[in-house]
Order: structure tokens, then sequence, then C-alpha cells
């Protein structure tokens, strides 16, 4: 049946991912694939880009529009047609073409098809995000090894040990595929497509799936809980119940720093690659790079399973989830906490509560990023002008409410569940309704710059009066005040 994919009511696409254990063989296989999906993608990058340039240079020649060179598509059958006219008698791909499924070669080409449309919509500013450039080779020393299968045998065998690919034969998995086998017998999943890719060190396949939603009850659905993430703590978590609990930070990447640093010194002394040179590595620098990235593979392992138990916990026990709209790009930038911000994962447990709050069917609510959740006191609701990141305790000048900061924050985010009584309260939606953002919280805060009159008789360096300061520090108390407890 053509057309384009048609997810069934009722059904979602999910993936399951296992570790494959290939031996020499199919290890080579799997790189051959990997590397025609990329030579594919480096070709149509050529091939559609060859035409601008041709254009370019005949339009400087005073040549009219009607006699430059046609613009060449960058749909995918556009691609796919022209690739296989030229692959058996190109010098690039007539020796080795055979070797590899041609799901290989499809690859790249629907990644470069994908990349242009990508970069065509960009330009035209009818995608969001960032803006796209036009796609470039990929480098074999960067490229990221993958490869995706969508037609031709993929299963997963019976025995619960092995899968089976194109062209590259059955394949046995470090972990058991029982409960997938089961679920694929019971017609709850059906499978779409398989991808193999290079990850950390490891072989995985990740098959794609269109699965039967099945929605698990939470323990408290009538709960609501709001999560303060920080560096300190991982997360504060305190329910519309009154109860606050604290996640500790595990610090990964703090507890393997010492062991990094010494094997990071033992692969500076060894003799490594040279690119302007074209010296190449000694094999006791490939060794010693190996170890330096298994740790730095544990590590990651270690924090991807620290928040998916998390997470997991948190969505099986809450129906409703306030988070925080974080600026993490912006975080990232300060040297300071950069590190311990990117160990954290602040990004990662926000997508993760997402869905996996869509999968039980429960809210995910996301507060405006400029609302000021550890300045509020969630007691009576005043807003402190200004609380530097220093101070960990927030004292209320109104109330005299002393607590630590990041539960007020929880306090305050969790208080926002009862303001969103409809949609999902996912950034975006348009049924939610927004929430009150006292004093102006919307804005970014203003930036205090030395006065550039301060040499022509004002205070040096444009400093306030102290009466001044007084009035831009004190407290303000909300329009609408928050409360909860």
């Amino acid at each position: 049946m053509g057309g384009k994919f048609r997810q069934q009511s009722g059904f979602s696409v999910q993936a399951y991912r296992f570790a494959l254990d290939p031996n020499a063989g199919q290890e080579r296989a799997l790189r051959s694939h990997c590397g025609a999906s990329r030579a594919a993608y480096n070709w149509a990058v050529s091939w559609v880009t060859a035409s601008w340039w041709q254009r370019k240079a005949e339009a400087s020649y005073g040549i009219g529009e009607d006699g430059l060179t046609p613009w060449r598509p960058w749909a995918l059958p556009s691609l796919r047609k022209e690739f296989n006219r030229i692959k058996a008698s190109d010098a690039r791909f007539s020796d080795w073409w055979e070797e590899n499924s041609k799901e290989a070669y499809s690859t790249g080409l629907a990644n470069a098809a994908t990349a242009f449309d990508n970069y065509a919509r960009s330009k035209q500013g009818k995608r969001k995000g960032p803006r796209m450039g036009v796609p470039r080779r990929k480098q074999k020393r960067k490229a990221r090894l993958s490869c995706r299968f969508t037609t031709g045998t993929i299963r997963a065998e019976p025995d619960g040990r092995h899968v089976t690919l194109p062209r590259l034969g059955t394949i046995r998995v470090h972990e058991p595929t029982g409960k997938f086998l089961a679920k694929i017998k019971s017609g709850s999943v059906r499978i779409l497509s398989a991808t193999v890719r290079h990850e950390r060190g490891r072989w995985f396949v990740s098959f794609q799936v269109e699965a039967r939603n099945e929605i698990a009850r939470v323990a408290r659905p009538d709960v609501a809980v709001g999560i303060d993430l920080g560096v300190k703590h991982l997360a504060v978590l305190a329910d519309s119940a009154g109860q606050v609990r604290y996640e500790p930070n595990p610090n990964h990447l703090d507890g393997a720093l010492k062991l990094l640093r010494f094997h990071s010194r033992r692969v500076s002394r060894r003799q490594g690659p040279d690119r302007r040179t074209g010296q190449q590595p000694s094999k006791r620098w490939e060794k010693a790079n190996r170890e330096r990235n298994k740790i730095h593979h544990r590590v990651a392992n270690l924090r991807t399973d620290a928040l998916h138990k998390l997470t997991t916990r948190v969505r099986a026990e809450y129906g409703t989830v306030v988070v925080e709209d974080l600026n993490v790009a912006g975080m990232l930038r300060n040297r300071r906490l950069a590190r311990r911000v990117a160990d954290a994962g602040f990004g990662e447990i926000r997508r993760q509560l997402t869905y996996k709050g869509r999968r039980n069917a429960c809210r995910t609510i996301v507060a405006d990023r400029w609302y000021p959740s550890s300045k509020t006191c969630s007691k009576c609701g005043a807003v402190k002008a200004k609380l530097p990141l220093h101070v960990r305790v927030f004292t209320c000048d109104a109330c005299g409410l002393v607590l630590d900061r990041d539960e007020n924050a929880a306090r305050n985010l969790v208080v926002l569940a009862a303001a969103c009584t409809a949609g999902t309260g996912v950034a975006g939606d348009q049924d939610t309704s927004r929430v009150s953002k006292p004093r102006g919280a919307d804005r970014k805060t203003r930036r205090q710059r030395p006065d550039r009159n301060a040499g022509r008789g004002g205070r040096a360096g444009g400093a306030a009066l102290p009466h001044q300061r007084q009035k831009e520090a004190r407290d303000r108390r909300q329009a609408e005040v928050l409360t909860l407890w």
C-alpha cells in the first residue's frame, strides 16, 4: 500500500532498543552499511548544490534567467531515480555498491532530502527554531554511524537472544527480547522499521513500532507536584498534599573526574593523530583513548539510568506535574555552572516527564520562563526584587517565612496546577490558561550598566544612592496571591 504512513487510532509510535553483540564480520558489515549511507548523503548534497553554483556562475556571465541551468530537485523520489541511474557507472560506487543493502543508500538520500527541506522551510520562515544552513557533506571521522531499514527481513528471533536484519543476517543481542516478542505475538506491537547505530562504543538496534496505547493508572491521580530542578539537589518535589521530598544529585561526572584526569594525561603523553601533518595515532594512544572513553560512556549510562528511574517514579505517582521552562542553553554559557548543569540533565528530565505523562494520559504544566518561583513567598505571595544565586535560604520580609530556596520554589510551582484548568499545560498548548506574571516578570531582567555620564560630575561608576537602592530592592506584593496551604 503506497502513500504516507498513517497512525492507527489508539496506537502510538515508539521504539524498543537493544544492544547488539556482533562478531568481527558482522561489525565490518555494519560499518560498511553506515559508510554507504554517508556516501549516498554526500553524493546527494553535491549533486543538488552543483546546480546552484553553476547557475551562480552563469548569472555572473550575464546569462538571462531562461538560459540558466535548471534547478535540480531534492525530493526523495528524484534523488533515488538519479542515484539508481548512476550507481553502476559512477566510479565512486560501481565497485562496491552491491555489497550493501539498498536501504543503506536510501537512508542517506532520505536524510539529504530532509536536510534540504529543513533549509528551505527555515529560509522561508516556516520552520521553528534556529536558522538552518545549507546542507554540507559529512566527514568520515565525524559522521555518526547510523543506518535505517524499512523493508526486508526485520524481526526478533523466537529464541529471544537474536535479531535479523536485511543483508546483515542474524545478530546476537546482549539482553533478552522476551517481553518485546510477547507484545508482537499478542498483536499490541507492529514493527515499522529498524535503525542500527554506533553509540558510546557499542552497537544498538532500535525497532520503531506502532504500539497500542496502554494507559496505566497512576497512584495519586488527583495530586499535583511541583518540581524545582537544581544543582545542589537534583530535584525538590512539593505536592499539593503538603509533602516535600529532596532528590539528591548523583554527581556522576564529579565522581569520575579524578580518574578522567589520570587517563587524559596518559592519552596526552602518547603519539596521537595530527591532521595537519598526516600523523597516524600509535597503538598505545588508541588503547589509552579507548580506556578514557569507557569512563565517559559509563558516566553517560549512569546518568541516563538515574534520570529514567526518577521520571518514571514521578510519573507513576502523580497525575499532574509542574516544571519550569529553564533556559538550559543560556545556563551552559555560564563557565562556573556549565559542567554541573550539563551533568544534571535538566532538559532531559523535562523531555522524559513530558512524553511519559502523555503515555499515561496525565498533565504536564510548564511554568512561564520568567515566573519568579524562587523570589515569591509561598506563604503570603510577596515577591522579592532580587535574590542572588548564592542565597540558599528564602527569608520573606513581609511575613517572616524562612524556608529553603528550592523548597519555596517547588511550593510555588505546584500552585500553578490549579491555575491551568484546561489543556495539557505543555508549552504551546492553545487551551492552557496563561499563568499570572507578577511585577512584569515576563520581561527580561534589566542589566545594570555603569552610567556613561559618570565622569561628568555624577557619582563614580553610576552607583545608585542609598535611598534608591532601598526602593529598588524592597519586597513587592503580588496583585494576585497564589497559595495552597
